[in-house]
């Protein structure tokens, strides 16, 4: 039987679950706090988003403050306001246009269209502003194997629409205009170029493409032709690595943010991906502690959006300065 993301990272959760202890206590002699010589960037809570989700995947602010939730397992993506308020939903289960399977993935474009990574009907679909059905794109099966696409990245004004195949571990690259496949990158493996799982992707202002390759624990750095540039992270428990990397966002300063949804923490790269601090509470003066982080995303008013996927919740903080 074939599992989608959702449930793969159920299951993965579950049959870890007795390593997470020891695995948590040599984090904590690692990743606690300043004294340790590890510089924080603080964030100050905001507000937390619940509205029954089941198991929400990713999150993306339009232009307009309007926030978007897929909200996977319940088949919708939720709006809300700029304060969290819920407005309106879209989607249910099925197969028809404007109906989601598992979707996973969400970006918005500057245009205010919304493009969802639809996974378990093996498509993404293109939405209106205000969550209006306009066109959907099906992503072929590869050798065989059925597609899953799990994030998609949008960049209007170069036309191009990236889209992560997960379970076939590659990325495709469609014309905007025609929705017609233009570019492949990527194939199975571990070396560069490669990767097992890619899941989440963002671009940065010189479109440049940022991937989570999961089962590699590393950010793979693409350049707009799509030629490898840099590799970030790397398997492991200490600053600067992961052990399963989901999310990733970049804020203003082009500083790169990713999540690691088993360790429970979100780090920051310099632009040239060396490490640079750990999302901090200045409660505590320690390493902020979230519930297996995914989706993450910085809109323009420097605030972090954390998906929580199984606290259900998405949390909501302004980015603060860091600790030395």
């Amino acid at each position: 039987m074939r599992l989608n993301l959702l449930q793969k990272a159920y299951v993965f959760f579950k049959l870890t679950r007795i390593l997470h202890f020891s695995l948590f206590l040599f984090l904590s002699l690692i990743l606690v706090n300043s004294a340790y010589g590890i510089r924080l960037t603080n964030v100050r809570h905001l507000f937390d988003i619940t509205h029954n989700f089941s198991q929400p995947s990713d999150v993306a602010v339009s232009k307009k403050g309007l926030i978007h939730v897929v909200d996977g397992v319940n088949n919708k993506i939720r709006v809300f306001n700029q304060n969290g308020k819920f407005l309106y939903s879209f989607g249910r289960k099925g197969s028809a246009k404007s109906r989601f399977s598992f979707p996973l993935g969400i970006d918005i474009g500057s245009s205010g269209k919304i493009y969802i990574a639809d996974s378990g009907n093996h498509r993404v679909q293109i939405f209106g502003p205000a969550g209006s059905y306009l066109k959907q794109i099906i992503i072929p099966s590869k050798k065989g194997n059925p597609s899953d696409p799990a994030d998609v990245a949008v960049d209007e004004s170069g036309n191009r629409l990236y889209i992560v195949d997960n379970d076939n571990h590659y990325i495709l690259v469609y014309d905007l205009s025609t929705l017609t496949l233009i570019s492949t990158y990527g194939s199975p493996g571990m070396e560069k170029l490669e990767f097992r799982y890619p899941f989440l992707m963002t671009l940065d202002k010189d479109k440049y493409l940022y991937i989570v390759d999961v089962i590699n624990t590393r950010v793979q750095v693409l350049s707009p032709g799509g030629k490898f540039v840099a590799a970030i992270g790397g398997w492991g428990v200490k600053k600067g690595e992961f052990f399963r990397p989901k999310g990733i966002a970049i804020d203003k300063n082009n500083r790169i943010f990713v999540s690691d949804s088993y360790m429970g923490v979100i780090q920051v790269f310099r632009s040239n991906g060396d490490f640079y601090s750990v999302i901090g509470d200045p409660s505590t003066g320690s390493v902020k502690k979230f519930s297996t982080p995914v989706g993450i995303f910085i809109d323009g008013n420097n605030r972090l959006y954390v998906v929580e996927m199984f606290a259900e919740k998405v949390s909501v903080y302004s980015i603060e300065g860091d600790t030395e």
